[in-house]
């Protein structure tokens, strides 16, 4: 395995840093993507060697001089070959992990990565969508964003195959009660042509996801909050502007995960949907 920084150009070739990686390599020269670097695709392994752990400990201690911050929490990330593809997209399939702090906790991480494309999860996916059971996986070790706020984007509505619609799903905190399903997200559709917010249906929303301690925890919403949007208006147009955008460059519709933290916006994750069923459930237009 080599590392390389994923605004390398290297980073743009799945093959070496999977689909995840590439995709976001491809985008982080013009895209607010966090800084991190890639370790470079094998076959599923027990232990990372003692060289590459040190490399992996320098490069760790990188991104922190990068971040300014000597400890920088991350998010440690696998990224198989034949990920977020046009056909299959693994999301949720293989580990993730947020919140990690230190070169040897990042290490940790990176060896349960790249440990889970061998999960009878991953192989049920696989077998479903006529893949090899066996891949090469990468890991992509990131800048943590301690959102305030996350959303999940779809430049096509997925529940109709609408495609003058963008259709975000948001919520407070960090995206994986939103991800994971374990909140009811505030559901905003907006015209692609003119990315005008024609319909907005706020939820209560009960808990978050925090970063807590060397990893997350999900906790109860503030009662002011539980009500309240996610997102201002023009966050939400901002997001649909980069949906629209990403769609016409990548030249596929996108199922993106963004953060907004300290109102700055930035891009996680940019893939096709392979998928057009079930997303929210319908309402009505303003």
């Amino acid at each position: 395995m080599d590392i390389y920084w994923l605004d390398n150009p290297i980073c743009r070739n799945p093959q070496l840093v999977g689909g995840k990686a590439a995709n976001l390599g491809r985008l982080a020269a013009t895209h607010p993507v966090p800084p991190g670097f890639c370790l470079t695709a094998t076959q599923a392994a027990e232990r990372i060697p003692p060289v590459l752990a040190r490399r992996l400990g320098a490069a760790y201690n990188q991104l922190g001089e990068r971040c300014g911050h000597p400890a920088p929490r991350v998010a440690v990330r696998s990224s198989a070959v034949d990920e977020d593809g046009q056909l299959a997209s693994f999301a949720g399939q293989h580990e993730s992990y947020l919140n990690v702090v230190g070169a040897e906790a990042v290490a940790h991480a990176v060896e349960h990565c790249l440990a889970s494309a061998r999960s009878d999860r991953a192989r049920v996916y696989r077998h479903t969508h006529g893949l090899s059971e066996r891949t090469e996986i990468a890991v992509l070790v990131q800048q943590l964003v301690l959102a305030d706020a996350s959303a999940v984007v779809f430049s096509v509505d997925p529940r109709t195959g609408e495609r003058e619609h963008i259709v975000i799903n948001a919520t407070w905190g960090l995206g994986e009660s939103l991800v994971g399903g374990t909140v009811t997200p505030d559901l905003y559709i907006v015209s692609k042509r003119d990315l005008r917010i024609i319909a907005r249906q706020v939820s209560e929303k009960t808990v978050m996801t925090v970063a807590y301690s060397a990893g997350t925890r999900e906790v109860a919403i503030p009662r002011l909050l539980r009500a309240q949007p996610a997102l201002e208006d023009a966050q939400i147009v901002a997001l649909a502007r980069l949906a629209r955008s990403l769609e016409v460059g990548e030249g596929w519709p996108v199922d993106l995960e963004c953060a907004y933290q300290r109102r700055q916006l930035y891009l996680l994750q940019c893939r096709p949907i392979t998928t057009l069923t079930g997303l929210a459930t319908p309402i009505a237009v303003d």
